[in-house]
């Protein structure tokens, strides 16, 4: 049984910085694509980032592109997601994901965290 738990979310305000951390455990996913996700009130759960088994190639929303950085450590078996300038519109709550042969697609994904709340005030 594998659990993704996420911490790290909360208020900010407009351009801030947070960042998100996600550890895994009751298996290792040192070989699994690991990703983060997000959904706003109201919204279907969109792409946020990625990243290999590796850490070496990530892949990022237009949206977040540039502001955001996704990171593994394979020892701790854990990612992160910092979040830099942030806009109100970025407002949702995180889930991380785990396990996947479709890397934007959230629904291929085989494992979720429960999700963290990231609220931006303007």
């Amino acid at each position: 049984q594998v659990q993704l738990v996420e911490s790290g979310g909360g208020l900010v305000q407009s351009g801030g910085s947070l960042t998100l951390s996600c550890a895994a455990s009751g298996r290792t996913l040192r070989e699994e694509v690991m990703g983060w996700f997000r959904q706003a009130p109201g919204k279907e759960r969109e792409f946020v980032a990625v990243i290999s088994p590796s850490g070496t190639t990530t892949f990022y929303a237009d949206s977040v592109k540039g502001r955001f950085t996704i990171s593994r450590d394979n020892a701790k078996i854990t990612v992160s997601l910092q979040m830099n300038s942030l806009k109100p519109e970025d407002t949702a709550v995180y889930y991380c994901a785990a396990e996947t042969t479709e890397w934007a697609v959230p629904h291929q994904y085989k494992y979720w965290g429960q999700g963290t709340q990231v609220t931006v005030s303007s």
